[in-house]
């Protein structure tokens, strides 16, 4: 998957909510799991679907992509097998040279041991062509924020992940993540590095969605006014948006399995190509979508953003 112009082409989806899964123990879901697979079990199953996905990746395939992000919910209660078979997925998708993940609120659904849960998938979470200053580590939790480097981009990855207690699926980074992606972000600050920040939960205040909030938003807007970002990509919500922190565009993905239901969107993803435009970065922003016969992915949009390159 190379793009063959001077652009850089990063593709973007989330929420993929990988189904053919099943509960083998049911002892396993005597804890909030159970609200999570009474949820599918009567909704959720009829819109994430893997078909949909299919398309999706298939679609991918077939593009000129450079790299793809995936911003989350790989899984959906958490069990053993859903890591498993995500790493799977992650392997059909890509290498880890040519994807990087962050992980969602589904992926830390319960509290799971690292190796046994996302660690599955570390090899796509981890600094790849960047060393911190000084040789320190950035670990703040099991290698967050991590820094990958790939042409222009530095894809900078963290996580929002946590336990929360039933009908809750808010997120939260944390102050010692917080500071390590404030001292991140200074050290790659360049005018030839395009820094893209990869978090699942929308980087925005609550409001009436506050149970499914960042719940340190503010805090995380104030490090990116003050340490500077050229793009933030996210999930969670399962809706397109486009928002903006300072200068910084932050947009925000459909989950890349679902069909046209209720009030949330169909299956979508973005790419994005990069390329110079003098002072400036230029991005142009194409949507695939699911079609409205939603048995086929086609093009649902385009725009194009001029960014402000950091003057270092």
């Amino acid at each position: 998957m190379a793009a063959t112009s001077q652009t850089f082409a990063l593709a973007h989806l989330s929420d993929p909510h990988l189904a053919g899964w099943s509960v083998d123990r049911f002892a396993s879901l005597l804890n909030k799991r159970l609200t999570g697979w009474l949820s599918w079990s009567r909704n959720r199953k009829f819109i994430h679907q893997t078909r949909v996905l299919d398309m999706v990746v298939d679609d991918l395939a077939r593009g000129e992509v450079d790299h793809v992000a995936v911003t989350g919910d790989l899984v959906n209660i958490s069990l053993p097998d859903e890591f498993a078979r995500a790493a799977l997925w992650l392997n059909r998708l890509g290498d880890a040279q040519h994807v990087t993940v962050v992980p969602g609120n589904h992926d830390a659904y319960v509290a799971v041991n690292w190796a046994e849960g996302a660690g599955q998938w570390s090899n796509y979470m981890t600094n790849r062509g960047w060393q911190p200053e000084g040789g320190a580590p950035t670990d703040v939790q099991n290698g967050f924020p991590f820094v990958r480097r790939n042409g222009p981009l530095a894809l900078v990855g963290v996580s929002t992940a946590l336990p929360t207690p039933p009908f809750v699926a808010a997120g939260r980074l944390g102050a010692a993540q917080l500071e390590a992606l404030a001292r991140t972000l200074s050290e790659l600050r360049s005018p030839d590095i395009f820094r893209v920040v990869l978090i699942h939960h929308p980087p925005f205040a609550g409001g009436a969605y506050k149970r499914k909030s960042l719940l340190d938003a503010d805090a995380f807007q104030d490090v990116i006014r003050s340490a500077g970002a050229e793009l933030i990509l996210h999930g969670h919500m399962h809706m397109a948006s486009l928002g903006q922190i300072g200068t910084t565009p932050v947009i925000g993905v459909p989950s890349a399995s679902a069909i046209r239901k209720g009030h949330k969107d169909a299956a979508a993803y973005n790419l994005y190509r990069i390329g110079d435009a003098g002072p400036n970065w230029r991005v142009s922003v194409e949507i695939r979508g699911l079609a409205e016969d939603q048995a086929r992915i086609a093009a649902a949009g385009s725009y194009t953003l001029t960014i402000p390159r950091s003057a270092g």
